[in-house]
């Protein structure tokens, strides 16, 4: 184990040493949404090359043209753009580089490396039924691997690679140390369709070596391909990046979460309200530790991040570390650029927030009690619109006939105020409360019902504030009224 981990970190001083630029890549297929997984193989892979002052490249692998969807695409760049993981190279399309791929194909046929098979999918399969009924590892049986090259095919035919058939193919991957596949074990691949569109497998390879990627960070489900990708690199005599491959990323029940099916496009996220600073926070330490450091901000993040402190454990999504997280953030950042996110998102949401308080204000008196903007844009509607109805148990216990002289001393006393401040509306508050000899908390409810609408709000003084004398009085009043027409 030692010994790996010497040529994994002696690799890794090379690249350093010989000022060979660290390129990483993140490679999404436009399939599916940008999910909470796919955005933590990005990440790692652009801290990592930030982490070492190299590059990295976004490369679309759109090849399957029957399930790669233009929205896929827009969720990949628009959510990577919103995380602030800017690349360096691209976006690259696998659809724009068929020339190229087409060319590597005729030379890897030429050097016989690679060969047409013409094989029907009907004996394909029959060839697997028979393999099955004996008990063998269905695979193709290699009928077509040693027809002469030069030999003029007059039907439809895939190309396959000529892979190994004897030895081993090992790596040193960097989370998981040595992995071993046997090439007996390893099918003759298709590189090429039969309708001449190029595999994910042969495309791979040669975007990786056109651009000269260093280190391949990705998903564990990608480890049965690596053998067959290293192969292809050995055949045309290029060495392989090295390998990192995660482990995967469980929705909260425990399994795997589909690109296709349960995941939730990360752009939702802004949907909801949380901060793209709370999101990455969150998703590095899907797998990833520094101590017991829960919080880091991305210059930290840069800093510290490193491939030899990824877990090999699956991580279950959990979010109530993200909500914990975001109303952490929404808490620390600076005022002025929570302010600046919230009118962003309010913009985004169609929320009016022109006819209300000044929003740092607003921030400062709501942020504790929240965890998304979206929560507290629900919760702060009264402020900017007027509400239609009262909350049922509210109106039932406080706006009452035998309340509403109570309601009426606060609408004269806030209408004659001439100074405006929480200070002064709460010594009113005071002084109603020992004229009338009420309790404070009595007439709070009171007035936290006639103004909001609701049971639950901040502090009423503050409230009473921040909604202005205008709105105040007019709610007051409107209260009044409408104790008097329940009482018609």
């Amino acid at each position: 184990m030692h010994d790996i981990i010497f040529l994994i970190y002696f690799k890794l001083i090379l690249y350093i040493e010989h000022d060979m630029k660290i390129k990483t890549r993140f490679a999404p297929s436009p399939t599916g949404c940008l999910h909470l997984g796919s955005v933590r193989t990005a990440l790692y892979s652009w801290l990592f090359a930030r982490r070492y002052n190299g590059k990295f490249i976004l490369r679309v692998e759109d090849t399957d043209l029957v399930r790669s969807k233009s929205i896929s695409e827009k969720s990949i760049l628009d959510g990577l753009k919103w995380l602030g993981l800017y690349w360096d190279e691209g976006p690259y399309f696998q659809t724009h580089r068929l020339k190229r791929y087409k060319e590597m194909i005729e030379i890897m046929l030429q050097k016989d490396i690679a060969y047409k098979c013409c094989c029907t999918n009907q004996e394909l399969i029959k060839e697997r039924n028979i393999q099955m009924l004996k008990g063998e590892k269905p695979r193709y049986n290699r009928k077509c691997r040693n027809i002469e090259k030069h030999v003029t095919f007059h039907k439809p035919y895939v190309v396959r690679f000529k892979n190994p058939l004897f030895g081993q193919v090992k790596f040193n991957d960097q989370v998981r140390g040595e992995i071993v596949f046997n090439n007996a074990e390893l099918d003759d691949l298709i590189i090429q369709r039969s309708n001449g569109m190029p595999t994910y497998n042969f495309c791979v390879v040669i975007d990786d070596l056109d651009m000269q990627i260093t280190h391949v960070i990705r998903g564990e489900d990608h480890i049965n391909n690596t053998p067959r990708q290293i192969n292809i690199f050995r055949s045309l005599g290029k060495q392989e990046p090295i390998y990192a491959h995660l482990s995967m990323i469980l929705n909260e029940k425990g399994k795997k979460i589909s690109k296709r099916y349960d995941a939730i496009d990360i752009i939702e996220y802004n949907k909801q309200g949380f901060l793209p600073d709370a999101i990455l926070n969150y998703i590095i330490r899907l797998g990833w530790s520094c101590g017991d450091k829960e919080i880091f901000n991305i210059s930290e993040m840069q800093k510290l991040f490193n491939l030899d402190a990824i877990s090999k454990s699956s991580c279950i999504i959990n979010m109530k570390k993200l909500l914990w997280l975001n109303k952490y953030y929404i808490n620390h950042l600076p005022l002025v650029y929570i302010s600046n996110a919230f009118q962003d998102f309010a913009k985004q949401k169609n929320f009016n927030i022109e006819n209300g308080p000044n929003i740092e204000s607003l921030i400062k008196l709501l942020k504790n009690r929240y965890h998304t903007f979206q929560e507290l844009i629900d919760s702060c509607r009264y402020f900017y619109e007027d509400f239609k109805t009262f909350d049922i148990e509210g109106s039932k216990k406080y706006l009452i006939v035998s309340n509403i002289y109570i309601l009426h001393a606060c609408h004269v006393n806030f209408k004659k105020l001439s100074v405006w401040c929480s200070h002064v509306i709460f010594r009113t508050i005071v002084d109603i409360s020992e004229k009338l000899k009420i309790s404070i908390k009595e007439i709070n409810m009171i007035l936290r019902i006639s103004l909001t609408g609701g049971m639950h709000s901040p502090n009423i003084s503050s409230v009473v504030f921040l909604l202005g004398k205008s709105k105040t009085v007019l709610r007051l009043q409107r209260a009044i009224n409408y104790i008097n027409s329940c009482t018609k």
